[in-house]
């Protein structure tokens, strides 16, 4: 067939005639314009680029997402999105961005929601690993309606089938599992090597709370900030949107919170004591992850800030601050809500606009 298709053998000289002159007639396979090769679309420079994989994430015909809320990564590079949708409210993807699983109505089910409740209170995740366990940390914001009582305002424990196993906040009622906590409007959740358990109320009483492996209350400190901005009394905020463990530093763990809308990170100790405001690289932080030796900020004003041990900055990625195109545009940010980093150094962003745009970058390092 091929020598039906070629009567001779072409040699690399006729190959690159056919580059530069039309040939009537004859088509090479493997040969495409430069016209019509995808280009792919990169972010970042040196050690800190990142390509975008433009197929992963895509979801079957009849589901999508919502905004865009949250997204993790299990110890088996399993990635978890949750959306403002009701098809699917969780959707688990492999880092190849095969669809694994969809959850809708069985969620909704075991969280004791409607998959419409769901939607409306859906916000930020957390996995833990506990021992040799997984778990899932889910925040609901309280809910939109404006009849009848609010729901939302808990924080549950889920296995990763999404079993509630404890459950904190507006609950229905207390027991074993389950326990009333005055929270406004939660928004995120961070676990400490010894189970101590963080919580942000950042769409509410701007409060952080601490509690032990099981749900025993600590300490709570916070309180809105009276004059926003980045010099706002330490230990206030506005929109302490997330907040984190991080262990980079050889001194020992701290506490980040991300102060969303006072533009600023605040440091403290495990015990919730004030220790120092990083305020200069951020705009809009939102929350946090943190892989091999740098610190990951989702930053809600069009960027992905990477930090180094030193909360030194690293990179700025896909800055789409003022571009009118930010949402449409594949290499650059709109408004990332949340993000997490597998294995591999690949990055997953969703963000706040309502299709979600859940994402992954590859990381593809380039000599400097």
């Amino acid at each position: 067939m091929n020598e039906y298709i070629f009567p001779r053998r072409l040699t690399r000289r006729d190959f690159l005639k056919m580059t530069g002159v039309a040939t009537a007639g004859l088509v090479v396979p493997g040969l495409v314009p430069a016209a019509e090769k995808k280009i792919s679309i990169r972010i970042g420079t040196g050690h800190h680029t990142y390509t975008l994989d433009e197929d992963w994430g895509k979801l079957p015909e009849g589901m999508k997402y919502g905004f865009g809320c949250g997204v993790v990564v299990d110890s088996k590079d399993r990635i978890y999105v949750t959306s403002r949708s009701t098809n699917p409210c969780v959707a688990i993807f492999d880092r190849k961005g095969k669809l694994l699983e969809t959850w809708s109505n069985d969620f909704a089910d075991k969280v004791s929601l409607t998959t419409d409740q769901v939607k409306d209170t859906a916000h930020c995740l957390y996995v833990s690993k506990e021992g040799r366990e997984e778990f899932i940390y889910f925040t609901e914001n309280v809910s939109t309606n404006k009849e009848g009582p609010k729901l939302g305002k808990r924080v549950y424990k889920t296995d990763l089938k999404g079993k509630i196993l404890y459950e904190i906040g507006n609950v229905v009622r207390e027991g074993s599992t389950s326990q009333k906590f005055d929270w406004t409007n939660p928004t995120d959740v961070a676990v400490a090597a010894n189970g101590d358990i963080y919580v942000v109320d950042g769409y509410g009483s701007q409060r952080v709370s601490r509690f032990d492996k099981n749900f025993k209350h600590i300490r709570t400190i916070g309180g809105r900030s009276p004059k926003p901005g980045k010099q706002a009394d330490h230990g206030t905020f506005n929109t302490c949107h997330g907040i984190w463990v991080n262990t980079l530093k050889q001194s020992g763990p701290e506490i980040y919170i991300a102060d969303r809308h006072n533009d600023r990170l605040e440091v403290f100790d495990l015990e919730l004591n004030y220790k120092r405001t990083l305020a200069d690289d951020v705009r809009n932080p939102c929350c946090f992850y943190q892989h091999k030796g740098q610190l990951y900020i989702p930053d809600l004003g069009s960027q992905v800030t990477i930090l180094d041990a030193d909360d030194k900055l690293v990179a700025h990625l896909g800055d789409g601050k003022g571009a009118a195109d930010n949402k449409t545009n594949p290499a650059l940010f709109c408004t990332p809500h949340a993000m997490c980093v597998d294995s591999h150094g690949d990055f997953y962003v969703v963000e706040w606009v309502d299709f979600g745009r859940a994402r992954k970058f590859k990381h593809t390092p380039h000599a400097a």
